[in-house]
């Protein structure tokens, strides 16, 4: 990769976010408040970074170009963009869970699944958080805060990981397995 000097800016940072109608947002020193229909969001971001709220848009601006604060110029955009973004649309993960007889209900705001343990495995859905299971082998998470989705899917996961060899277990609806051969049946050479 060819490196040229010059007063770069994060391609992703220097992009201004665009506040939808209907989104409410205020700032105060370094913590920002996101309203929407969903919901609020608020974070608190590193005071070196610049945050500015005008026309309809959130612009961040980093003092230096030091490597941490180019670093945190991006993660501040993306993190503000994601507020945005959940409490507008809103995140979900989904999941798949695939064995012979492993299944997933729900029960109130419990969440239990039947994994192949002696015994099931049940979770309470975290406030700000909504736990669907349209079919027994079908997970949603949903939620405005990115982060909290996929920390709650990512544990969900954790209960029972895909193996490589049937792959049974649960994973993430885009995940693709790599499967692997299973050991050779047959008498070996003498």
């Amino acid at each position: 990769m060819l490196r040229t000097g010059g007063n770069k800016m994060s391609r992703i940072g220097r992009m201004p976010i665009d506040i939808p109608a209907g989104v409410d947002v205020k700032l105060k020193g370094s913590t920002l408040t996101v309203k929407g229909a969903k919901g609020t969001l608020e974070n608190e971001f590193h005071k070196d970074m610049s945050i500015k709220v005008e026309d309809g848009k959130i612009i961040v601006e980093r003092p230096s170009d030091m490597k941490e604060h180019r670093a945190l110029h991006g993660l501040t955009r993306s993190l503000i963009n994601n507020m945005v973004t959940g409490v507008t649309q809103g995140f979900e993960k989904a999941l798949e869970i695939n064995g012979v007889g492993y299944r997933a209900q729900k029960q109130g705001k419990k969440l239990v699944l039947t994994l192949g343990y002696s015994h099931p495995v049940e979770m309470e859905e975290p406030a700000g958080l909504t736990i669907e299971v349209p079919a027994q082998n079908k997970i949603i998470v949903k939620g405005i805060d990115k982060q909290a989705v996929g920390e709650l899917a990512a544990k969900i996961r954790g209960k029972r990981l895909p193996e490589p060899y049937k792959g049974k277990g649960i994973k993430y609806e885009t995940e693709v397995i790599r499967r692997k051969e299973g050991k050779a049946g047959g008498k070996g050479k003498k």
